[in-house]
């Protein structure tokens, strides 16, 4: 499992970057940054907090397809020609978001070659995640889908940590990153923890503790 690569500046740097036509909020949790069919018109930074992508089928099945945090970006689509939202994003936590409309970002990566060659960085390493979660989706199974996941959250192979904390995470939301029922995560999630993969002896609202052990349901075969 390879680790993400976050974007190797902050907002400052961005909004340097980007001059007039750039704008950070504040939001707060559960709060609604865009939703699925809304016109594309800009790019959003995290600078501070998460933020969750989710997608709603005609059938009203909902899927998460990320969870983002500090020194991402998203509603990047608008700058390949998307008209419209493919997902709806909404703040997880209390969060401070950058707007950059969509002309102010294109001028940004025409006008200075670093911004443009980070950013560019930035989308290639996201779209390796994105194959490696088809990957794990067509062939892996849902325990060995979930640990994924979790090591991801954690950032294990970033951190310098050997054991990292989830703050608030539903059984839920986890359910509909892996595609599976929440029974089946909360099943997984009691078999990590009486093996000493996983702990969050508070809850899960409270923060769920990864210890890297829980690498070694991953690297089975």
């Amino acid at each position: 499992m390879k680790p993400k690569i976050k974007a190797p500046f902050d907002a400052k740097t961005l909004l340097a970057a980007a001059g007039e036509g750039s704008a950070t909020r504040d939001y707060q949790r559960a709060q609604l940054v865009f939703a699925q069919g809304d016109r594309a018109d800009a790019v959003f930074f995290v600078q501070r907090g998460k933020v969750k992508l989710t997608v709603l089928s005609r059938q009203g099945k909902q899927a998460v397809i990320a969870l983002l945090g500090p020194g991402d970006f998203f509603g990047e689509g608008c700058l390949g020609g998307q008209p419209v939202r493919m997902a709806t994003a909404t703040a997880m936590t209390e969060a401070a978001i950058v707007r950059l409309a969509k002309q102010t970002m294109i001028r940004a990566l025409h006008r200075d070659a670093v911004f443009s060659e980070l950013f560019t960085t930035y989308l290639l390493s996201r779209n390796i995640r994105m194959e490696e979660d088809l990957v794990d989706q067509l062939f892996n199974s849902s325990e060995k889908r979930l640990a994924r996941i979790l090591l991801l959250l954690a950032h294990f192979g970033k951190e310098p940590r050997p054991e990292s904390v989830i703050p608030k995470v539903s059984q839920e939301t986890l359910a509909a990153m892996v595609g599976t029922t929440r029974s089946r995560v909360s099943y997984f999630m009691n078999r990590f923890r009486k093996l000493g993969f996983i702990d969050y002896n508070g809850g899960l609202q409270s923060g769920l503790q990864v210890h890297r052990a829980l690498l070694t349901v991953v690297l089975r075969d």
